[in-house]
């Protein structure tokens, strides 16, 4: 257990202790009235408490002089905290406040009067603020209507008859005993199933429910859309996935929750009445080492038989107290230098594959490897050949019966000292391209620990010998159960199970098409037509037509599939390829693309608030394609076509049968073979022989922006006499010192006058019109190099995603 978690957990409950036990004195009421206020100095004595006295609501400390104003069990020994209305932003131990306004309004004030938090009920008839004995907050009118609720707004914890829906999540804490938000998330997906996901601050991934199995297998539904789900009384949860659990003491009259614990497990406690201690009646993952990100990237996870994270040989932890942050290398890797490959038996990292291929010499899958500077390792399957070359090493695991990693380590540091160089206590095989080497060591790192190796060994022979059981049992009543299952698993292999993808057969499209009847778009790529699966889902089908291109395209978006799921990219279901036919299913987007919805008859329709979202979502998509897929995906083709809006107006950018899974030089700068893309929106590199990198997208996505502002292409400008999509971004970048300095007041009409639809009437937010209108000049720079990357244009954009005043939406 790490020190200062340890400390910082000693030292929340000593500090939040008065909370939960106050004093005669203090003020124990259950409602607010307007007018009323708690201050942060009568933290210990003036609070809301619930009706029964099972919950109080106040002040509680966090911290020396830090307070949040939350929601707790005021039963529990430990006053465990419900639901926090400011759990990021701490207000100072003195001068703070919290009150229900005048105006209808419950709000937190800090020190200096600044308002932190707040419901949205002013100006309406609530006339109160109240504690009920759900441990839900509400404000109410006099009639009882409630107008607001705690319940809409958890944080980590889910009440007894408190939901969590589509557009709510669960976010854990930082660490055991601190309130911050942390990195996993519960959640409903665009699948409508319930997942837990690991949201760090470099990749996202989903490891509940399982992620190597189909919904069905998991024993969930995809079809029910409501995205509902929550804990009744008796301590049963059920969800619209069909998501089922009970809590081990099923009954009435026990005080539960539901809680995404800091380490990543979310996990079903009953409070002890007696001593006021909480215990564990259910939790999702018995396995610790399933969570994702437990042990960060390099890091491996075992059981010996509590959880352990440990380095591989040439790493170190990056951070002794924080495994989170997992290990780093003690040399760099350089791209043309002479490596060697150093197994890691019976360990296995979860995904980032590329290229994976089954019937495979190891000879082959280490030349895949080392033919790749991006590839950092590959994994290797005794007996079944299965290969799996890694460009990124996340959530390794340990023991992995015939499942062995070489790991890419450059020749010149062969003599690593003996400290670093044993892994899990193995002896470290060394396969090297004209040298054999093998080194070996007697150490085991675990948490900065030395242990003996032999323990170790032993329980790998059990672990090995337990999970071969299961695997032999497997194969018995299940694939010779299902002969189909089995073929049909030999099929699609790996990329297929981790990609959830599916196989569609040419007749079965050809009937959910109506015989490819109706067409709903087309491009350089393709024609797409609307279908019906038969199992009611609504999807469009993508002809890829011209066989050469097509078949090129048809390998690309295959290579990519299985690394591609964010909530604003079009989720692919599966493909098929028969003979010449190359076909990729997708889900169908209902409001179809965004240049119909901006430059059509319902443009107007579009209000600012939709536009400023559709930019942040295509902003996020991008920056995933970009960042969080390793950096080498682009898009290629970023232009308003390619963005779909769903029922809500989310955008889902698509067609990808332009991105190219691309080589690098030695520059590590991405190479394109040909120039590609829709003119007006392609980067000026395309006519010249600069490299392509994300750039290219980052000029299209300023066009896109420019035109999210003005309504209008960009082709169709005239700005100061001048039209057409090359001399409108010219005088963008000619004039963008003097526009600098007019963006900065408010009360100028330059900027309406010149770039802002006219079909808004008015009703845009200045401030970020000018912002993005800033963000669209910079990206349109004729240098790659001067234009930002994604992951800044997004950080830009959510900083003021705030700030669109109601009557703007």
């Amino acid at each position: 257990m790490r020190v200062h978690t340890i400390l910082a957990s000693a030292f929340l409950l000593l500090a939040s202790w008065p909370s939960s036990t106050h004093s005669a004195s203090g003020r124990r009421r259950n409602t607010l009235w307007r007018g009323d206020s708690i201050a942060v100095e009568d933290a210990s004595g003036d609070v809301l408490v619930s009706p029964g006295g099972n919950f109080s609501c106040g002040f509680y400390k966090v911290a020396t002089n830090a307070y949040t104003f939350a929601i707790w069990f005021a039963r529990s020994a430990d006053a465990t905290v419900a639901w926090t209305a400011n759990r990021d932003a701490p207000v100072n131990g003195h001068g703070s406040r919290a009150g229900f306004r005048k105006d209808a309004s419950l709000v937190l004030q800090d020190l200096d009067g600044r308002v932190v938090w707040s419901t949205n009920t002013s100006g309406t008839q609530a006339d109160r603020a109240q504690l009920l004995d759900t441990g839900n907050l509400v404000v109410a009118d006099a009639a009882g209507r409630v107008l607001w609720q705690s319940f809409d707004w958890p944080t980590d914890t889910l009440l007894p008859e408190q939901p969590i829906t589509r557009y709510k999540r669960l976010v854990s804490a930082s660490a055991r005993g601190l309130l911050y938000s942390g990195y996993y998330n519960l959640y409903f997906d665009s699948n409508n199933i319930l997942n837990l996901m690991y949201d760090g601050p470099e990749i996202s991934s989903n490891y509940w429910p399982d992620p190597f199995k189909q919904w069905w297998e998991n024993d969930r539904t995809a079809y029910n859309n409501s995205r509902y789900g929550s804990l009744d009384r008796h301590g049963a949860f059920s969800a619209s996935d069909q998501t089922q659990f009970n809590s081990s003491d099923m009954g009435e009259g026990v005080t539960r929750r539901l809680t995404l614990d800091y380490d990543g497990n979310l996990r079903l406690y009953s409070l002890d009445g007696g001593d006021g201690r909480w215990l564990v009646t259910w939790a999702a993952l018995p396995r610790a080492c399933d969570v994702h990100g437990v042990c960060g990237r390099y890091g491996v996870c075992a059981y010996l038989p509590a959880l352990a994270c440990s380095c591989p040989e040439g790493f170190v932890a990056s951070d002794a107290g924080d495994w989170s942050k997992g290990c780093r290398r003690e040399f760099d890797l350089r791209c043309g230098e002479p490596v060697y490959f150093a197994e890691m038996p019976s360990v296995d990292y979860w995904g980032f594959d590329f290229n994976y291929t089954r019937r495979l010499t190891m000879e082959t899958c280490r030349q895949i490897c080392l033919d790749d500077c991006n590839c950092e390792a590959f994994g290797y399957k005794m007996g079944t050949g299965e290969c799996y070359p890694k460009i990124s090493l996340w959530n390794g695991g340990a023991p992995n019966i015939n499942q062995n990693i070489f790991l890419k380590v450059p020749t010149r540091v062969k003599n690593l000292s003996p400290a670093v160089l044993d892994f899990h206590g193995h002896a470290c095989t060394v396969h090297e391209q004209n040298a054999s080497v093998v080194s070996a060591s007697s150490y085991f790192h675990v948490r900065g620990n030395k242990i003996n190796f032999v323990y170790f060994y032993s329980f790998l022979a059990v672990a090995f010998v337990v999970e071969a059981i299961f695997i032999v049992v497997g194969y018995l009543f299940v694939f010779r159960a299902d002969p189909a299952a089995g073929r049909v698993g030999d099929e699609e292999g790996y990329a297929l199970l981790f990609s959830q993808f599916r196989r569609f057969a040419y007749d079965e499209l050809s009937d959910a098409t109506g015989k490819f009847a109706d067409k709903v778009g087309w491009g350089a790529s393709g024609t797409v037509y609307k279908g019906v699966l038969d199992d009611g889902r609504s999807i469009a089908v993508k002809r890829l037509d011209d066989l050469t291109q097509a078949d090129e395209v048809f390998r690309s978006e295959m290579s990519m599939i299985g690394r591609i799921n964010h909530m604003n990219l079009v989720r692919v279901w599966g493909y098929c390829s028969e003979h010449s036919h190359r076909i990729l299913v997708s889900e169908f987007v209902e409001k179809g693309s965004l240049d119909k919805a901006l430059f059509g008859g319902d443009g107007a329709l579009l209000g600012w608030h939709s536009r400023y979202r559709i930019a942040v979502g295509v902003a996020k998509g991008l920056a995933y394609l970009h960042h969080e897929c390793l950096e080498w995906i682009v898009h290629c083709d970023v232009k308003p076509e390619n963005i779909l809006l769903d029922a809500e107006l989310e955008p889902k950018i698509t067609d990808f049968g332009l991105v190219k899974l691309l080589s690098r030089d030695a520059c590590g700068r991405l190479v394109l073979s040909r120039a590609q893309g829709t003119r007006g929106y392609i980067a000026p590199e395309w006519a010249t022989s600069l490299p392509i990198t994300g750039k290219a997208d980052v000029y299209s996505f300023g066009i896109v922006l420019l035109e999210l502002i003005r309504g209008q292409r960009v082709c169709d400008w005239v700005v100061d006499g001048r039209g057409g999509d090359d001399d409108v971004v010219v005088w963008l970048r000619e004039n963008k010192r003097m526009m600098n300095l007019d963006l900065d007041d408010e009360s100028s009409s330059w900027m309406e006058d010149k770039f802002v639809d006219p079909r808004l009437r008015s009703d845009f937010s200045h401030l970020q019109a000018a912002a993005m209108l800033e963000l669209a000049v910079s990206c349109v720079d004729d240098d790659p190099n001067r234009r930002p990357s994604m992951n800044v244009v997004l950080e830009k954009l959510l900083s003021l995603e705030d700030d669109t005043p109601a009557r703007y939406a």
